[in-house]
């Protein structure tokens, strides 16, 4: 452990270009250029049942690009051709590619002046597919101890006859 390190605290956030970012990356700084944004859709928290919005912007530089994440307020403070200065930012998997996220510990800031003059997207990070390892949730109460590994209730969300699951 470092000197002056806390255990347990958030590590320093490193400066990285967009080509360097691995499965792995959390707590990265990047400058990346806006090339498209999606539609928004809407989703649900699988936690708290609560609604949000979301749409994925394809960001980068001249090492490469990737779907950075925009969620609720975010998704219409960003624009295509707007340069953004991410703090604090980490990558995520979603259905094994991956995901720039910002998160709740992370923010990001429009830069008026870009130095990115053209964007790499043929060296697109997110159409990688990585092993994802399957994780474990840990629920309250239930008669199978409590582990249900990425199951959340009875049926299928997608075809529409989801039931959440009562104790």
């Amino acid at each position: 452990m470092s000197e002056g390190a806390i255990e347990g605290s958030r590590p320093q956030p490193v400066e990285a270009k967009i080509g360097e970012l691995t499965p792995n990356s959390k707590a990265v700084n990047v400058t990346a250029k806006v090339v498209s944004k999606s539609e928004v859709r809407n989703t649900t928290n699988a936690r708290d049942y609560t609604e949000h919005k979301v749409a994925d912007a394809l960001v980068g530089d001249e090492t490469g690009c990737i779907y950075l994440s925009l969620w609720d307020d975010n998704i219409e403070k960003v624009k295509e051709g707007d340069t953004l200065n991410i703090k604090n930012g980490y990558i995520s998997l979603l259905r094994g590619s991956m995901r720039l996220s910002i998160g709740r510990y992370g923010s990001f800031e429009i830069v008026k002046e870009s130095q990115i003059k053209e964007v790499n997207t043929e060296n697109n990070l997110s159409n990688k597919q990585y092993e994802q390892e399957r994780r474990f949730e840990r629920y309250g109460g239930g008669g199978s101890g409590g582990y249900r590994g990425g199951q959340r209730g009875y049926g299928d969300r997608r075809s529409g006859d989801y039931q959440r699951r009562r104790y």
